[in-house]
């Protein structure tokens, strides 16, 4: 497999009131052609600032790209000129945003929508850039997509609202589609439905997906493999496989033990202590230190840096010195 998508020590900035504190510290992924790559963790840990930087919406102030690289199939997007990024976003990487409500116009149709995406970087007509949106409702499952291209976004239940957003993320045909948390708020069997139409459009148009999540669920169901992320960092990283059934980093195994098990009814449901600290407190070891059971001495002295100590990269001294 090939990399479409390449970050590279990426780092990006906001200016704050407590001076400039750093979002995402030296972040490096990659995303294959034709797998879902997922990347994990609880608010505030670093995934949508990593989607948006790809997309090149970093608002900018406060925010900033301090350092690193981001490569679309090797085409440099840090530095391109907001012209060639406006052609590039929707046509070879696309985004489907976490809240369709407030990601829809409402004074608009949702067929208008599709269609203004579609003429933005096809040259089709008005009418056959509709009558190309109607296709693409019925191709992620809108019933009478006719009438329903007609209606205003709080006309549709949230599922479709998403299933929308879905349809105008690819009506391009992009290379790489950014999934940022699709199925928060719908309940699980919408939630299945829209998982299973995400692999379907990745079968039908050979794209890779960035799935961005805080459910271990989902990742089990869609990814190949996996970024965890903590504090702005990535801590661990290995195939969906490895993280699932062998995770070595403590925030890993805490996200997996949070997962409640069916028919286990002595099995407690359990919870990580603590909340992710504010990023312009952290220290100069370990973020997760302080939440963590096996702490010692070295993890607030030291940062821990992403290398491979055993199955696959971790950032975690414990895993380094064989302690976890």
């Amino acid at each position: 497999m090939s990399a479409l998508l390449e970050i590279e020590d990426l780092r990006v900035t906001f200016r704050t009131r407590y001076g400039e504190v750093t979002a995402l510290d030296s972040v490096s992924l990659q995303v294959n052609a034709g797998e879902t790559l997922g990347i994990v963790g609880e608010s505030g840990c670093g995934k949508s600032i990593t989607a948006l930087s790809v997309m090149g919406l970093i608002p900018s102030p406060p925010g900033k790209i301090a350092g690193g690289s981001i490569r679309l199939n090797g085409e440099e997007l840090i530095g391109v000129s907001p012209a060639r990024m406006r052609a590039l976003r929707g046509s070879d990487v696309a985004m489907i945003f976490q809240e369709p409500m407030t990601s829809l116009n409402p004074v608009f149709t949702v067929g208008d929508q599709i269609a203004e995406a579609i003429m933005l970087h096809q040259k089709v007509s008005p009418d056959q850039a509709f009558r190309d949106a109607v296709a693409l409702l019925d191709r992620v499952g809108i019933p009478s997509p006719d009438r329903r291209a007609r209606d205003y976004p709080h006309q549709l239940s949230g599922g479709m609202r998403q299933r929308v957003m879905i349809a105008m993320a690819v009506s391009c045909r992009p290379k790489v589609l950014i999934a940022d948390e699709p199925t928060t708020a719908l309940d699980v069997t919408v939630q299945a439905q829209i998982f299973d139409l995400l692999n379907e459009i990745q079968r039908d148009f050979g794209a890779a997906i960035m799935l961005i999540t805080h459910d271990m669920g989902a990742i089990s169901e869609m990814a190949d493999r996996v970024a965890v992320m903590y504090a702005g960092r990535v801590i661990e990283t290995a195939t969906a496989d490895d993280v699932l059934d062998l995770p070595q980093h403590p925030y890993a195994r805490g996200l997996i033990d949070c997962i409640p098990t069916l028919g286990r009814a002595d099995h407690a449901l359990k919870e990580i202590p603590g909340v992710v600290p504010p990023l312009h407190l952290l220290g100069k070891g370990c973020a997760f230190a302080d939440r963590c059971a096996y702490k010692f001495d070295r993890c607030d002295a030291e940062k821990p840096l992403l290398t491979d100590h055993g199955r696959h990269p971790v950032a975690c001294h414990g895993a380094e010195e064989g302690r976890i």
